[in-house]
């Protein structure tokens, strides 16, 4: 296969560049309704992002030796065209809808991907505040690692899909055109994601698209100014606590539950379960906690807050 290029390493400068530019924007035209950029926040965001290159090599070991035994195992080859990686990088896309939605409604799963929800500010050092344990998303892409999508043509997918997500970090565009907010993920859908109110909880997962929310009944426009971070949010700028306080709290009530049911519920119903109540009995029900995906808004209060 011929090489593709990093685009995540190439792309570090622009990440740099444009996070000064808009620092500065907020000091030359400060926003009384944006929170801007605060710098234990930022400081926090910078370090989750830094730790994570570390930590996402050491976890891309055991990834890239199971997606190339399956790739060695599977009869399956897509050719390496340039409408062939076209196709591949909207593939990527909608896998990676699933791979969001789940890890906002499967505890486990959250307790990785909260770390990027933990901030009370938005903007573009938000984009870099990324989990230290990103062990979590490569089960939702080996069916393209099945249908002969060589291991290195996603990695260059899944890098294009994270370089293009940097700029919907931010508060300093307005909605685009129309047929662009139809189709792309803008910064307008993605402030709803990152929003803690219960009518924004769960919303809006595409990466590149927004039409997989469109079509799978997860979109929700921004109609009110969100409000960012957790629905009980962190009161902490160690990236340590940062990167663990879920799989910390998971560990609390896994301990402190009655019966094995309970503690396995604990790790794969929304973060919103708790035993006894009637929205955990619904979730228990349902499978997963989809309190947010539905608009409840008394059930999804607890859906994405942390227990730390």
């Amino acid at each position: 296969m011929p090489q593709l290029p990093d685009v995540v390493l190439w792309s570090i400068p622009a990440f740099v560049l444009l996070t000064v530019v808009e620092m500065v924007s907020y000091r030359i035209h400060p926003d009384e309704d944006a929170e801007g950029y605060a710098g234990r926040d930022t400081a926090a965001s910078l370090s989750m992002g830094i730790g994570s290159l570390f930590t996402d090599a050491l976890w891309k070991i055991p990834v890239v030796a199971i997606y190339a035994g399956v790739y060695a195992l599977t009869p399956l080859r897509v050719p390496l065209h340039w409408w062939t990686v076209l196709l591949m990088l909207l593939a990527q896309d909608f896998f990676y809808y699933w791979s969001h939605r789940g890890h906002h409604v499967i505890r486990i799963l959250w307790a990785c991907h909260v770390v990027h929800h933990s901030s009370r500010n938005f903007n573009l050092s938000t984009a870099l505040r990324q989990p230290w344990t990103s062990l979590t998303s490569w089960p939702f892409y080996l069916p393209l690692i099945v249908l002969g999508v060589h291991p290195a043509a996603l990695a260059f997918c899944s890098s294009v899909n994270l370089v293009y997500q940097f700029w919907i970090h931010t508060e300093r565009v307005d909605k685009l055109p129309r047929p662009l907010e139809f189709l792309l993920n803008t910064p307008s859908h993605h402030r709803v994601h990152h929003a803690s109110q219960g009518s924004y909880l769960d919303r809006n997962f595409g990466g590149i698209l927004i039409v997989w929310d469109r079509m799978f009944g997860s979109f929700t426009a921004e109609t009110e100014r969100p409000v960012y971070g957790l629905t009980k949010n962190i009161a902490t700028y160690n990236p340590l606590r940062v990167a663990t306080h879920e799989y910390a709290a998971i560990a609390r009530d896994v301990a402190a539950a009655g019966d094995w049911r309970d503690k396995m519920r604990h790790l794969v119903l929304g973060p919103g379960w708790r035993p006894g109540t009637a929205a955990g009995t619904a979730a228990a029900a349902e499978g997963v906690a989809v309190e947010g995906a539905t608009g409840d808004a008394a059930a999804g209060t607890v859906a994405r807050g942390s227990a730390a």
